[in-house]
């Protein structure tokens, strides 16, 4: 049997629950997140560890992104009796707002060992080019 000895815990579960660490549909909790530019693409990570693919929300709408999931509780079966549970359960959410230079229609979004991985290429207007410069002629003389 696991024995716990942390006179604070019921206090961290109040301020879990003020403060909103567990999130719920209304009132989502926030999501880790690294966000960096690689190339010719904008990568953004999330830390969703214990969250199925099943219940991870993706939606991009006039330039926002929303990233909703939850994670839920798990039931080890009938006859157990939890002992501990730290690991936060509800609803976690983040939005982005991205920028015009990103092709949001090409958004590639991958998941792998609880994390959410997405990918957005750089709009082919926002990437930088080279402009000729022509001229060749021979300056104008002016008559006085």
């Amino acid at each position: 049997m696991l024995m716990r000895t942390d006179p604070f815990h019921e206090l961290d579960r109040l301020t879990s629950q003020v403060f909103g660490m567990n999130g719920t549909w209304s009132r989502p909790a926030a999501m880790p997140m690294d966000a960096y530019r690689a190339g010719d693409e904008f990568v953004v990570a999330f830390d969703l560890p214990g969250v199925t693919p099943d219940a991870i929300e993706l939606n991009v709408e006039r330039n926002v992104l929303t990233v909703k999931a939850e994670r839920r509780p798990a039931h080890p079966g009938e006859g157990v009796e939890m002992q501990v549970a730290e690991r936060p359960l509800g609803v976690f959410s983040r939005q982005l707002f991205l920028g015009d230079t990103l092709d949001t229609e090409h958004i590639d979004a991958g998941y792998e060992a609880g994390v959410l991985t997405l990918r957005i290429p750089i709009a082919e207007k926002a990437k930088p080019r080279k402009i000729a410069i022509t001229g060749g002629s021979e300056p104008k003389q002016l008559n006085a």
